[in-house]
């Protein structure tokens, strides 16, 4: 009984001072839809960003690194026990890029259980013949369906097909920006040279688009077996090993793991990308610390809005306490009004984020440089609406709190003598 009489008291202060109790809900709506719309969009710009790394990045990379011989000859003497050898310009081992034995590696990490797939790769420095202008370039010679598979290399060719590459024998796909450099057209023949003086023509099926200007100007695409060809290698050479994981925080302990095993340099995705998880990470934090900003500043209009309404129903609460109402119940009728302008304003706001987020996310957004995206990136994780949802209360709690604290403590004796 006595809550439902609490319930229809602070019905009637709420509509009795309507306006102010509108300007509240309205602060509360405003500061969560701002905080839903900033978050799903800094989220979806995230995530885009990361894809745009994550989809053309290995989980892990193995390669056969050139670097000097640990141990030099001089380090297998015996005639000097316990001297120390100091050795200068020391030169990089005699051997070539390609990965021993990568059939076998292959087959190995294709019944790991922790791998998702595996797409072996060739890199070969180029230069592709202008006229007399030999532009610096590089040739990812990759099989072509496991390429498709792990790293969506279809989303990226902008014209042209993947197919092409695969059934025109010597072909490439180039990148955009060296293509434009190059001023050629799909069909074209072109004339590469590599770094040995070998030149090789290759006919163009299509251009490549990554949305890293710096890497459409030089890098280009042919298969496995043209740039085995193109360096005269036997069909068994291979310079790099892509793996692709199921869980890819478990990418730096796996990479570990690999170059142990199988005597190869291996480096993870997170240690690949370093900085760029650092400015995904502020970036997110910034956009948490706006939204509560927001949230805080509501919650002290909310607070303003009841002390006003404290000070102006005295009498009032005079009357309530001389009438037998106690001061846990002028506590509970306040804080009852401020979790009410929580609850309609954090609705208000949830569905207005959710609608802000959604017109946003149908916006165009038409670059050249990225091809793969035609509206605005939005996130809708609802992670962001339980936040909102929370602290909207949580807020909205404290603020009606206070002052509920110093409306119960009102002595109705003092009131009156004061009339």
């Amino acid at each position: 009984m006595k809550i439902n009489l609490i319930a229809r008291i602070s019905v009637a202060l709420l509509t009795a001072r309507l306006k102010q109790t509108i300007i509240a809900a309205f602060g509360v709506t405003f500061s969560i839809t701002m905080f839903i719309t900033l978050l799903s969009f800094m989220a979806g710009l995230n995530d885009l960003l990361d894809n745009l790394i994550l989809n053309r990045t290995p989980h892990i990379r193995l390669y056969n690194e050139i670097l000097p011989s640990p141990v030099q000859p001089i380090d297998r003497s015996t005639a000097y026990p316990g001297a120390y050898h100091f050795v200068k310009h020391i030169k990089p081992k005699n051997e070539l890029p390609e990965i021993r034995n990568s059939k076998a590696i292959i087959r190995a990490l294709e019944n790991d259980p922790n791998v998702r797939g595996v797409a072996p790769k060739n890199t070969v420095a180029v230069f592709y013949n202008v006229g007399a202008i030999n532009l610096t370039g590089v040739i990812n010679g990759i099989d072509v369906d496991a390429e498709n598979r792990l790293f969506i290399f279809q989303d990226y060719v902008v014209q042209g097909k993947t197919l092409d590459l695969k059934n025109t024998p010597n072909s490439i796909i180039l990148g955009i920006g060296v293509a434009k450099k190059m001023l050629v057209q799909i069909g074209d023949n072109i004339q590469i040279t590599t770094s040995d003086g070998t030149r090789f023509p290759l006919k163009v099926v299509g251009f490549f688009q990554s949305g890293i200007e710096e890497l459409d100007k030089v890098q280009s695409y042919a298969t496995l077996a043209t740039t085995q060809k193109i360096l005269g290698k036997p069909v068994s050479y291979v310079t790099d090993i892509q793996i692709k994981l199921y869980d890819i925080t478990l990418a730096p302990a796996l990479a570990q793991r690999y170059h142990t095993r199988f005597s190869t340099e291996a480096i993870d995705i997170q240690t690949a990308n370093a900085q760029f998880e650092t400015g995904s990470s502020v970036r997110t934090l910034i956009s948490y610390a706006v939204g509560i900003t927001l949230l805080i500043v509501a919650g002290f209009g909310i607070y303003n809005i009841l002390n006003m309404m404290i000070y102006e129903k005295m009498d009032s609460i005079a009357i309530l306490k001389a009438t037998g109402f106690s001061g846990k119940d002028v506590n509970a009728i306040f804080i009852t009004i401020a979790l009410t302008i929580g609850l309609v304003g954090g609705a208000l706001g949830l569905i207005f984020g959710l609608g802000l987020s959604a017109l946003i996310g149908e916006i165009p957004f038409d670059t050249p440089s990225l091809p793969t995206v035609k509206t605005y990136p939005i996130s809708y994780n609802s992670k962001f609406y339980i936040i909102g949802a929370v602290f909207s209360i949580i807020t909205t709690y404290l603020a009606g709190y206070f002052p509920s604290k110093k409306a119960s403590r009102i002595d109705p004796v003092d009131i009156i003598r004061g009339k």
